[in-house]
């Protein structure tokens, strides 16, 4: 599951970990860390519904030649 989940925000989350909580440094990097995830759930996001709408347009090719 690890492997699904860049690098980039691993990284993120190791040095956020290292910080004492409520501290400057904390704060800015839960502020980068929340940039980094809100990018891949989107990348997630669009990919998933290029995929919905890849398999409607074949399923509905499929079915306008059956007719």
């Amino acid at each position: 599951m690890a492997g699904n989940i860049p690098e980039d925000i691993l990284k993120i989350q190791k040095k956020l970990a290292s910080f004492e909580k409520d501290s400057r440094n904390y704060k800015k990097y839960t502020k980068i860390l929340a940039k980094h995830i809100k990018k891949y759930t989107m990348k997630k996001r669009v990919t998933s519904h290029i995929k919905t709408i890849e398999s409607l347009e074949k399923i509905y090719k499929e079915n306008k030649f059956e007719d």
